[in-house]
């Protein structure tokens, strides 16, 4: 994360707690990282530094103006002044960082062969938030490649019980072994 995107996504996030909007301009963060992103030329467009900047500003107006909050709007329009626009993704990472810590959320990503049923993910939700104290937002992501077990990635951490994972360790034991 670039120290742009650390000090602007911190910036929106005080702003937004300081007014009690930080579930909202969360929302819409992630809502105008979609939109813009998923437009290549639009995003081109807003870099253009021969577009005057007035002129990219109101694109943003025209386009979010209205459907967002005053703040989420002046924010995409500073970074697309400052010619930071890209760095919108990135902004919008660290202002999540910071609702988490804020509200207790850990992240989870579980990596399965098949998908979990809803048993199966509430269980491991709920045995998270006890083992954590903490609030779990997971994702589940299905790769056949882990053959079967589960994958979870949390806080920078972790944890393999995949079958594949337990297979390599057995090849890196096996060969290790001199006959």
């Amino acid at each position: 994360m670039t120290d742009l995107a650390k000090r602007y996504g911190d910036s929106i996030f005080d702003l937004a707690a300081e007014e009690h909007l930080e579930e909202r301009l969360l929302n819409e963060l992630d809502c105008a990282v979609r939109c813009i992103f998923a437009e290549p030329e639009y995003l081109k467009l807003l870099c253009t530094p021969s577009v005057p900047k007035k002129e990219r500003t109101a694109l943003l107006d025209e386009a979010f103006g209205g459907q967002m909050h005053p703040y989420t709007v002046n924010f995409l329009k500073i970074l697309c002044e400052q010619n930071a626009i890209r760095e919108l993704s990135a902004c919008a990472r660290e202002y999540r960082t910071r609702y988490n810590q804020a509200f207790g959320i850990l992240e989870v990503c579980a990596v399965a062969a098949v998908p979990l049923r809803e048993e199966s993910r509430q269980k491991l939700i709920a045995r998270l938030a006890e083992k954590t104290g903490k609030k779990i937002d997971l994702t589940v992501r299905v790769d056949p490649g882990v053959l079967g077990g589960i994958r979870l990635d949390l806080a920078g951490t972790r944890l393999d019980g995949t079958v594949s994972h337990r297979l390599e360790e057995l090849r890196a034991e096996i060969s290790e072994v001199v006959l």
